[in-house]
């Protein structure tokens, strides 16, 4: 008996790990599908969760915090390298108090300039005092340090936990490309302003980095110009702004006294032309979808030949509805070309649509009646869904009024019992009145839908802005 009861007790905590185990995998793998409708009071927020993604109607929608949009399609989104270097940054300083938005820091900085222009960890020629062999960020600074594109102090310390001010980034970025300015010491300005704190050694630099128009994509444009210090997460969009030009814009040209890693620094970008579709509108977690190259790429040292393979899939989905745009996040999975096949990397740091089509009128038209069914469909099924939840709710509340309605008279307290006859009343009119306002949800929802579908055949661009569509052709920078 006591070897069962050991037997039993094993096998319980085995599978108890077992779920813990699995429960923690899926939420690492949770994805996001949420419907528009019923939506317009607000009310009956319903979440169904699934191994695979969680499904919400109604309620108020949150975007993941780790994406960015595809320039050109402001509705389709992709996983940001910006705020991957944030999490990697925050992750490594194991629990300290962590805020994007305040200064950038030597150490942090060293971390973005590495991760960003792939600056490997050679040996260390110098060691500086203040960089313990356990610290934080000892790799990523002896790669910049090594690299050439930070130093030390002459005490031979790096100063990790400095702050950094905006004048010595510009200085740092500013030692990494070629721009021709004027070689005036007045001040530059950005968004019409001058740039406050910029000291005189600084000026030519800061010119350099204005004029490039790095800083055009930089988030809180009025702190660039008053504040000392740029943000953690301001200095990584200049640096994700300068690889994204690199990439494809190539108006930036690179300094030939830079550093000659950067000089060798090639981003990956990824030209392919899709042949599926996706929409917000139409499209569900979990659709794949595939595209193809149209020049040919080198990831993880393999050459991939124009042509090859590209596949994808949808992992977020947010239908636009009443007063909701929505939104569809797509990630790029892998690359094939024969028997040659590698995974992507986990994050991008850029996506930009080349040339956006349209499904011909043909096309829309015939689709339209099938897809407006089944939106109505939707509509209808969900709001009466909500109304059964509502209703069934409502009854077990109702029955609890009644009851307590007898059990308080007879037990005396007739006080509580009258209570319990208003409770219930109440919760009689309250059942018929979210009823009501789901019954005219529902109505605008179906109608909106009708709309929706006759505006697309007629204006496909209306929707352009989330969904992908065959023939386009997107770039993508890892």
């Amino acid at each position: 008996m006591k070897k069962f009861t050991k037997l039993l007790a094993s096998t319980l905590v085995v599978l108890a790990a077992a779920s813990t185990a699995m429960a923690a995998d899926c939420a690492k793998q949770q994805k996001m599908e949420a419907y528009a409708h019923p939506t317009m009071f607000g009310s009956q927020a319903q979440e169904t969760a699934t191994a695979d993604a969680t499904y919400i109607v109604g309620g108020k929608i949150l975007k993941s915090e780790n994406q960015i949009s595809v320039q050109n399609k402001d509705k389709v989104l992709v996983d940001s390298w910006v705020k991957d270097i944030m999490s990697l940054i925050k992750d490594q300083q194991n629990g300290k108090v962590f805020n994007s938005k305040m200064p950038v820091l030597r150490s942090e900085l060293a971390v973005i300039l590495s991760e960003g222009f792939n600056l490997k960890n050679k040996k260390v020629s110098k060691s500086y005092k203040d960089i313990p062999s356990d610290y934080w960020a000892k790799d990523w600074i002896y790669g910049a340090l090594n690299s050439g594109v930070m130093i030390g102090y002459p005490d031979n310390k790096f100063r990790p936990d400095q702050p950094v001010t905006k004048a010595e980034v510009f200085a740092t970025i500013a030692q990494l490309i070629d721009v021709a300015t004027d070689r005036s010491l007045i001040v530059p300005q950005f968004n019409g302003k001058d740039l406050q704190y910029i000291p005189k050694w600084a000026i030519a630099p800061t010119k350099e980095v204005v004029a490039s128009k790095l800083l055009d994509e930089v988030p809180n444009p009025d702190k660039v110009n008053n504040d000392e210090y740029l943000s953690k997460e301001q200095v990584a969009y200049l640096v994700g702004s300068l690889r994204q030009d690199w990439a494809y814009k190539n108006r930036v040209a690179k300094d030939p006294n830079a550093p000659s890693d950067i000089q060798n620094y090639a981003p990956t970008a990824l030209k392919i032309k899709l042949a599926d579709r996706l929409s917000a509108r139409q499209s569900n977690v979990g659709d794949k979808f595939t595209a193809k190259t149209t020049q040919d790429v080198t990831i993880a040292g393999k050459c991939f030949k124009a042509g090859s393979l590209v596949k994808g899939e949808v992992v977020e989905v947010v239908r636009p509805g009443i007063k909701n745009p929505g939104y569809i996040k797509v990630k790029f999975v892998k690359i094939k070309d024969g028997d040659q096949c590698v995974k992507f990397p986990k994050n991008i740091s850029q996506a930009q649509a080349d040339a956006i089509k349209n499904p011909n009128i043909l096309a829309r038209l015939l689709g339209a009646p099938f897809s407006t069914a089944g939106r109505i469909v939707g509509v209808v099924g969900r709001t009466a869904g909500s109304a059964v939840d509502v209703a069934g709710n409502g009854l077990e509340q109702f029955g609890d009024n009644l009851s307590n309605v007898f059990v308080d008279t007879f037990s005396l307290q007739p006080v509580a019992g009258v209570k319990n006859v208003g409770n219930a009343v109440v919760t009689v009119g309250k059942g018929i009145f979210d009823i009501c306002k789901l019954a005219v949800s529902g109505t605008f929802g179906v109608l909106y839908e009708v709309t929706d579908e006759i505006r697309y055949v007629i204006v496909p661009s209306y929707s352009n802005a989330s969904s992908l569509n065959p023939n386009e052709e997107l770039t993508i920078l890892f």
